[in-house]
C-alpha cells in the first residue's frame, strides 16, 4: 500500500493515491459515480469558477478577521495557481452525481489544501494546518459556493461562444457580399417564389445569428447575482455579519464580472432560473444553426437531380458503394449538434423543476447539461465556419436559369395586369410548358418593353413604384 495514504471522514478511512492532491471525499466520488464519463476536468472554465470562489471566500474570511494571513496568502497563490490552468488533473469527479455537487465542492476544498500543505512544506493530508473543511470551506456550504461556481464558469464559457458565433457571422456576411450579384429564385414552402440574389440569402443567415450575441449576453449577465453567504438555505448561518456583501465584492474585483449579492439569499439558493433562460439562449441559437444547415444541404443538393445553386467544400467520400458520391457532411454534423443542444434544454427543465423547498439537488446534470450544450456549440460553429462557410461557391448560371423558366416571377406582374390574369399565365404555364414571358406577348397583355422592365430580375430584389 505504499503507493496510497489513508484518509477519514464520517464513514471511515480510504485510500488514497499518494501523490493526488484530492483527499477521501474526492475519492469516495470517484468511486461512487461512474455516470457519464465527463469528469470535472473536462470543464477547465468550471475549475476556474471554483478557484475563484475560493480565492474570494478565503480574502473575505481574512478581511473578516477569520483566517491568519500567511494561510491566505498561500491559499490565495494556490486558487490562483488553479485558475491559471495548473492541477486540473487534479478534478476526477464525474460531472454527473447525487449530493448537489458536494463531492465537486469537496474537490476543490481538498485540492486547495493539499497545495496550501505543499507550500508550507507539510505533507498531504496533514489537515491540522489547513483543513479542507475549516479553512479552505470557511464561511460556505456547497450550497453557496457550488452554484456560485458554476456561474462564474458559464459567465467565461459565455464569452467563447460569443467569440465564435462573431466569427461565423463574419463569414455569412461576407458571402453575402461574394455573391451580392448572383440571382436565384425565392422559395416558400419548397415552392418558387419570387427572385432575390444569393448573397440576400446569405446576409440573413449573418443577421439572424448575430441576433443570438445580445441574447446570450444578456441572459449570461443573470449569472452576475450569486448566493454566497447563504450558506446553506439562505440564512446565513455559520457566515459573520457583511460577509455575503464583502465576498460579492471581492469576486467581482477578481473575475473583473459585476458580481453583486442577491437581495432575497433564501429565494436565491433553490433558484435556477438564470440556468433556465441561459439554456434557452443557447437552444434559439441552435434553432437558427439546424435550420441553416437544412438550407445549405438543400441549396448543394445533386449534383445533377437536385436544386445545386451552391457548392460545399467536398470533405470525405460520400458512399462505400456508390462511386463519385460527396455528401454534406459538415451540415449534418451540426444539425446533430442543435439536436442534442434540444435534449439538454429539456434536460435543464425537468432540473430546474426538480428543485424542492429551500435547494434545488439536480444542479449538477442541470450544469453539466448547459456546458456541454455550450462546448458542442462552440466546435460546431468552428467546424461550419472552417469547413464549410468560407469555402462555399455558387452556381451562377444555373441559378440564373431557374429564374428565368421560374413560374415565380409572374408575381410581379400583380401590380400592372391583377391577380386574376397572372394567375391565368401561371397555370397555362404550367399546364404547356410554355413561359410566362411568352404567354405574356403572345396575348398582348404588355408591351414587350414593358414586360421586359418588370420581368429583368433586378428590379425585383426591393421595393419599387408602378
Amino acid at each position: 500500500m505504499e503507493n496510497f495514504r489513508k484518509e477519514s471522514d464520517l464513514l471511515g478511512e480510504l485510500n488514497v493515491p499518494i501523490d493526488a492532491y484530492y483527499g477521501v471525499q474526492t475519492q469516495r466520488a470517484i468511486n461512487n459515480f461512474k455516470i457519464s464519463g465527463q469528469l470535472l476536468s473536462s470543464y477547465p472554465d468550471f475549475i476556474k469558477g471554483l478557484a475563484f470562489v475560493k480565492k474570494a471566500a478565503a480574502k473575505t474570511n481574512y478581511e473578516l478577521g477569520l483566517l491568519e494571513e500567511n494561510l491566505y496568502f498561500k491559499i490565495a497563490e494556490a486558487c490562483d495557481e488553479i485558475a491559471g490552468g495548473k492541477y486540473h488533473d487534479q478534478f476526477p469527479v464525474d460531472m454527473i452525481q447525487g449530493g448537489a455537487g458536494t463531492s465537486i465542492n469537496m474537490n476543490a476544498n481538498e485540492v486547495i489544501a493539499n497545495i496550501v500543505l505543499e507550500k508550507l512544506g507539510k505533507n498531504k493530508g496533514e489537515y491540522e494546518f489547513c483543513s479542507p473543511n475549516d479553512h479552505i470551506n470557511l464561511s460556505q456550504s456547497t450550497n453557496d459556493a457550488y452554484p456560485t461556481a458554476i456561474k462564474m464558469g458559464l459567465l467565461h464559457m459565455n464569452i467563447g461562444l460569443v467569440d465564435r458565433l462573431e466569427k461565423i457571422v463574419e463569414a455569412f456576411r461576407a458571402k453575402g457580399k461574394e455573391f451580392h450579384d448572383v440571382i436565384k429564385m425565392g422559395r416558400t414552402q419548397l415552392q418558387d417564389a419570387v427572385p432575390m440574389t444569393l448573397g440576400q440569402e446569405f446576409e440573413a443567415y449573418a443577421a439572424t445569428l448575430e441576433e443570438d450575441i445580445s441574447k446570450l449576453n444578456n441572459n449570461a449577465n443573470l449569472f452576475v447575482e450569486v448566493n454566497m453567504g447563504a450558506t446553506a438555505i439562505g440564512t446565513g448561518l455559520n457566515a459573520p455579519v457583511g460577509y455575503a456583501t464583502l465576498c460579492a465584492k471581492n469576486l467581482a474585483q477578481i473575475t473583473g464580472f459585476p458580481v453583486i449579492s442577491a437581495p432575497d439569499l433564501v429565494e436565491a439558493t433553490p433558484d435556477t432560473g438564470s440556468y433556465v433562460i441561459y439554456s434557452s439562449a443557447t437552444k434559439r441559437l441552435a434553432v437558427k444553426l439546424s435550420k441553416i444547415c437544412n438550407d445549405l444541404r438543400l441549396l448543394s443538393s445533386g449534383p445533377r437531380a437536385g436544386l445545386f445553386e451552391i457548392n460545399l467544400p467536398p470533405m470525405q467520400p460520400g458512399s462505400s458503394i456508390m462511386p463519385g458520391k460527396v455528401n454534406p457532411v459538415i451540415p449534418e454534423v451540426v444539425n446533430q449538434v442543435c439536436f442534442k443542444v434540444f435534449g439538454n434544454d429539456l434536460t435543464v427543465t425537468f432540473a430546474a423543476e426538480a428543485g424542492q423547498l429551500q435547494l434545488n439537488v439536480m444542479e449538477p446534470v442541470l450544469s453539466h447539461a448547459i456546458m456541454e450544450n455550450i462546448n458542442f456549440l462552440c466546435n460546431a460553429l468552428d467546424t461550419l465556419r472552417d469547413k464549410c462557410v468560407v469555402g462555399i461557391t455558387a452556381n451562377k448560371e444555373i441559378c440564373l436559369n431557374m429564374v428565368k423558366h421560374s413560374i415565380g416571377i409572374v408575381t410581379a406582374l400583380n401590380p400592372y395586369i391583377g391577380y386574376k390574369k397572372s394567375t391565368e399565365i401561371a397555370k397555362e404555364a404550367l399546364e404547356t410548358g410554355n413561359s410566362v414571358y411568352n404567354l405574356v406577348l403572345e396575348k398582348g397583355v404588355l408591351s414587350q418593353e414593358k414586360l421586359d422592365e418588370i420581368l429583368d430580375p433586378k428590379n425585383m430584389l426591393k421595393p419599387h413604384n408602378k
